[in-house]
Parts: C-alpha cells; sequence; structure tokens
C-alpha cells in the first residue's frame, strides 16, 4: 500500500525543479534496479510488485525498505508507458566539481546536449568503451531526467558525470593536453589512432561545439556513419 502523499512526492520527482529540492530522482525497472544495487548510490525507497519483492528482498534488505505495490499502484507513480515490476527513488551523487588537470586517460566533454535520450545513451556508450568520467556543460540536460536515466540502462551507476562551465575548465587544462574535437573537417575517428589519455569534446545535436570551445581543441576528428 502506497498512501497519496508517497504518490505525489514521487511523481515530483519527474520535475527538474523538485529533483533539485529534495535532492533525489527515480529509476523503474528490474534492470536498472539490479545495477543501482551494486552501485554507491543512496536509496530511499523501493516500491515493487510482490513478485519482483519475492526474487530480490534479500539482495537490499541491508539498503532500504521495499514497499509492496500493486499493479495500479505502480501505474500511478510510473513514468513508463507500461510499468515494469518495479520503481525506486535514489539520492543524488554528491556536487563535485570536476578538477581541472592533465587526465591519465580518456575523458568524454559534452557541449550543449539537449535530448534526454541523446544524453543517455552517450552514457551507456561511455560506459561500454571504458571512458569513466564525462563533464557536462552547465546547458547540459539533468542527467536526472528520467528519459536519461532510462536510456542509460543502468550505465549512470557507474560512469561519473559532473557538470561545469567548459571554457573555464579548459582554460586550467596543461598545454600539453590532448583535446579532439568532433568537427565534420576532422579526421575519420576510424582511421586515425586515438591517444588513451584526453578530452574527447562532443557538441551540441544540431549547432555543434560552440564557437568559445574551438580554440582549445588540439585534434579535429569526425565520426561518420558505420557504412562511411
Amino acid at each position: 500500500m502506497i498512501s497519496k502523499s508517497q504518490i505525489q512526492f514521487i511523481k515530483s520527482l519527474t520535475i527538474s525543479k523538485f529533483r533539485k529540492s529534495h535532492r533525489q530522482f527515480i529509476a523503474e525497472g528490474p534492470k536498472l534496479i539490479n545495477e543501482l544495487a551494486n552501485s554507491s548510490f543512496k536509496i530511499e525507497g523501493i516500491y515493487a510488485l510482490s513478485s519482483w519483492i519475492n526474487s530480490n528482498r534479500f539482495r537490499f534488505s541491508n539498503k532500504t525498505g521495499i514497499s509492496e505495490v500493486s499493479e495500479k499502484e505502480l501505474s500511478r507513480i510510473s513514468g513508463l508507458k507500461t510499468p515494469n515490476q518495479v520503481l525506486a527513488t535514489i539520492h543524488m551523487a554528491e556536487n563535485v566539481s570536476p578538477e581541472s588537470k592533465s587526465h591519465n586517460d580518456l575523458v568524454l566533454m559534452l557541449d550543449d546536449i539537449r535530448d534526454p535520450g541523446n544524453l543517455g545513451t552517450i552514457i551507456r556508450t561511455a560506459d561500454w568503451f571504458g571512458i569513466q568520467q564525462i563533464i557536462c556543460s552547465d546547458s547540459c540536460v539533468d542527467i536526472y531526467n528520467p528519459k536519461v536515466v532510462q536510456a542509460t540502462m543502468g550505465s549512470l551507476f557507474r560512469v561519473q558525470v559532473f557538470y561545469s562551465n567548459l571554457k573555464e575548465y579548459l582554460e586550467q587544462i596543461p598545454h600539453e593536453q590532448l583535446i579532439y574535437g568532433t568537427l565534420l573537417e576532422g579526421e575519420n575517428i576510424y582511421k586515425t589512432g586515438l591517444n588513451n589519455q584526453g578530452i574527447i569534446i562532443i557538441g551540441n545535436e544540431s549547432k555543434g561545439i560552440s564557437e568559445d570551445l574551438i580554440p582549445f581543441i588540439t585534434n579535429k576528428i569526425t565520426i561518420p556513419n558505420y557504412s562511411n
């Protein structure tokens, strides 16, 4: 059983200003919640069907209380067209600004990514390629937007994502640091080797990389369609 106030609170987390004020967000579905179990994120509450609880109770017994809900109740709090067994409310990661330093591995820098599905897919792809840190511009879509969270398919719980003023960040980077920029006139990324250290900048879906970031780019690359 779930109370009216709990329903209102959970539904409020689909709105940015309430996520920020409560410092919580939601994730839905067995895959995301299973990934969450192995992460450092703190779970506030889990709301699930009895079938899911019976299979997973012991995995989460030390983390949080679990509330059993009916399919009707789950549909009331779910943001999915077809609710999927379980929903969790989760505390956001601490606000930590990334340090401007020479990176010993590849870091992804995202300039003004606006589409939630795109950002979620980028985070998932970065995780697949072993990129563990992403730096977003302040104008990027919120990583805790439910559509972003769903699109990451759990990678959000493994990849560190920061928000920063990218120009100010790049101004503090050591001059010897390689900074790759994805541009139409760049070298084909499939034909030119990437160093295993540095920063890769990806720009806005329609406008590309901001003009004030172009001067920092040391290597121009392009990511063509696979068929090319």
